[in-house]
């Protein structure tokens, strides 16, 4: 899979420093990863959760960190929509949160 906006994991785990070694597996087994259908992401992810219009959310670092990201699975991509603090998680809307508005 193609990663869009890895730089917002990059200036995230540098704030975050424990987040780091998390998020580059993460990145490291989906770009090697081949997603095309949810059940896929679901077979290597159980703790994925699906929360509509292709966005998945992964527990980072045994939950403490919260990742959303939206999957075109026709085109191969996954796409950084939100990477924060389960707090931060709790103040926004997982179906529509762009990094831009965060």
């Amino acid at each position: 899979m193609r990663i869009i906006a890895r730089k917002h994991l990059v200036k995230f785990w540098g704030v975050h420093k424990n987040a780091e070694q998390s998020l580059r597996a993460w990145y490291d087994e989906v770009i090697n990863a081949k997603w095309t259908k949810p059940q896929d992401i679901k077979n290597s992810y159980r703790n994925a959760s699906f929360v509509g219009n292709n966005r998945v959310i992964f527990n980072i670092k045994g939950n403490d960190y919260r990742l959303i990201v939206a999957v075109a699975y026709q085109f191969g991509a996954v796409y950084v929509k939100f990477i924060g603090t389960h707090a931060a998680y709790d103040d926004i809307d997982a179906k529509t949160v762009n990094m831009e508005g965060v």
